[in-house]
């Protein structure tokens, strides 16, 4: 008994009761029944009436009397010492103490009546409720869903086969890495070195049970990865933890052997992927990734179609070489000087002068992203790496938030129709100066309003723009000439390559454009070096 009502709990015999007294307010209402508000009126009442009955002392007694009956297996009996007879109401006592199921009808005289059904049924003894008759299944399981026994058996089978009595080299130790642990094959030399701690250049078949059971047996593939990529102790991954298993890509994978005659380019093409992971699965843009943006993303998918697929440059996400190929001559070509970092004035010259001077202005000014260069007005090679992507595919999320930033120039999280005139008037002088037949500003803000339908006139959020499939050329029209003037045209050619290529995203397509460009003219450069040469010859040879 305790202050403010009763509370009994009867637990040796697996049968637990509890009777609480509402807490009540100052007018004796009930503030533990959320369905009162349904039914006002009558559960007032019956809150006042339960109250009343609980407060007495020969109820309070009654129910200390019948929950011993119950704890002991005695027969339960009401006040007048009729066993059918409930002291809370004359049609609950089935409901509240019967404790066995009706008989089967092979061992029941008649039909047994339906648990619902009004009839009373008189209750005897009453059993105990058995143990686990109300237990729920686990289902969260904060380290990790157990293995089966027989994932457990599938696991000891392989490594028997696998390992056998002797220790496994680091070649060995592959199929390991793939069969059991089912990470990709480049993989292999981290996992490795994460067991072997002592460096002795093998690993024991005890030495990988170990970990296995501490590290990676409940875990899902993403979580393994996770595991072996991170440092110990720290909960989340940074460039460098990625730069193991890409040496190895590098070393391993027949579609970048090529490279290995251009070593400069190798740390290069390194950095490349790296960032693009980062620009794809870091959301946060804080050059962590946790397990759960990891989880998120596909990554493990594309590593595994690395693993896969001889010809890296099918893998369109992240280890694409063309793309890298792509992303490191447009840096170079705006690197003038070759100092590894590009200004104000060398970024203007991107895509034939395609941005306005007022949104490189903006991306100078850090407000879609702070670089990483170090340097002050000076941007470096990540920071470009996420500035084309975000330019040429502006149908991905991220992209659209590093636009949207951008144009909000209070960071109000809207865009309004002063800030689109802003960006807009820089667009209406140059299509001027280039004879182009203007287009009014009021013009264009219906004709945006009505490509994006925000849910607020004249007031565009992010979430109305990502809920647009044209939201890419929003920004185009503020900024972006050359995208302006196509899609007003509506190319047909660029309209046929999106039919042909539907799984394309923009910045496939504009990366194979980009590519069968930049060769054409690294071929062309070739043929008139050699025919130079050849002239340079025939110049010298004696007549």
């Amino acid at each position: 008994m305790r202050e403010g009502g009763l509370r009994l709990n009867v637990g040796a015999g697996e049968t637990a009761v509890a009777v609480t007294t509402a807490k009540s307010n100052a007018r004796g209402v009930s503030e533990d029944f959320p369905a009162q508000k349904r039914f006002p009126s009558s559960k007032l009442k019956l809150d006042e009436l339960f109250l009343q009955w609980i407060s007495m002392p020969d109820s309070q007694k009654l129910v200390l009397n019948l929950l011993e009956d119950t704890k002991s297996g005695r027969p339960l009996t009401g006040p007048n010492g009729l066993a059918s007879l409930s002291p809370l109401s004359p049609s609950s006592t089935s409901a509240l103490f019967a404790a066995t199921p009706p008989l089967s009808p092979s061992k029941h005289g008649s039909p047994p009546r339906s648990p619902l059904s009004p009839t009373k049924r008189s209750v005897g003894a009453s059993a105990p409720i058995p143990r686990g008759a109300h237990h729920l299944r686990q289902f969260y399981f904060p380290n990790g869903r157990p293995s089966s026994q027989e994932a457990i058996g599938s696991v000891n089978g392989k490594l028997n086969a696998l390992f056998g009595k002797k220790a496994l080299t680091v070649d060995q130790f592959i199929k390991v890495t793939k069969e059991v642990v089912e990470l990709p094959m480049f993989f292999n030399q981290l996992l490795f070195s994460r067991i072997d701690t002592q460096r002795t250049g093998t690993v024991t078949r005890e030495q990988f049970m170990d970990y296995w059971r501490a590290k990676l047996e409940r875990a899902d593939i993403s979580q393994r990865a996770f595991e072996v990529l991170r440092q110990p102790g720290v909960d989340y991954l940074v460039h460098d933890d990625f730069r193991p298993i890409m040496n190895v890509v590098l070393e391993t994978h027949p579609g970048l052997e090529f490279l290995k005659e251009a070593p400069e380019f190798q740390e290069r093409y390194v950095e490349t992927v790296i960032y693009r992971i980062f620009y794809s699965v870091n959301r946060k843009g804080d050059r962590r990734i946790t397990l759960r943006e990891l989880k998120r993303s596909d990554l493990l998918e594309v590593m595994m179609m690395v693993n896969n697929e001889e010809d890296i440059n099918k893998v369109l996400k992240h280890f694409s070489y063309e793309h890298f190929y792509v992303i490191y001559c447009k840096f170079w070509e705006l690197d003038t000087d070759h100092d590894f970092y590009i200004d104000r004035e060398d970024l203007l010259r991107y895509g034939n002068h395609a941005l306005t001077y007022r949104i490189v202005d903006r991306i100078f000014s850090q407000a879609p992203r702070r670089f990483v260069s170090g340097v002050e007005g000076k941007m470096g090679y990540e920071d470009f790496v996420w500035f084309i992507l975000s330019e040429e595919d502006k149908s991905s999320a991220l992209s659209l938030e590093y636009w949207f930033t951008c144009i909000d120039l209070d960071f109000d999280n809207r865009i309004v129709a002063s800030e689109m005139r802003y960006f807009y008037e820089e667009q209406l002088h140059r299509m001027e100066c280039l004879s182009q037949e203007p287009v009014l500003f009021e013009d264009i803000l219906c004709q945006l309003s009505d490509m994006v339908k925000p849910d607020k006139e004249g007031v565009f959020s992010l979430q109305d723009l990502k809920g647009c499939k044209l939201a890419g050329n929003f920004f185009n029209i503020l900024f972006n000439l050359n995208k302006f003037i196509a899609f007003e045209t509506r190319d047909p050619f660029l309209i046929r390559q999106e039919r042909e290529d539907p799984h394309l995203t923009e910045w496939d397509r504009f990366a194979r454009t980009e590519y069968v460009r930049l060769s054409m003219e690294e071929e062309g450069e070739d043929a008139s070096n050699e025919s130079a040469d050849v002239l340079d010859d025939s110049m010298d040879a004696p007549f």
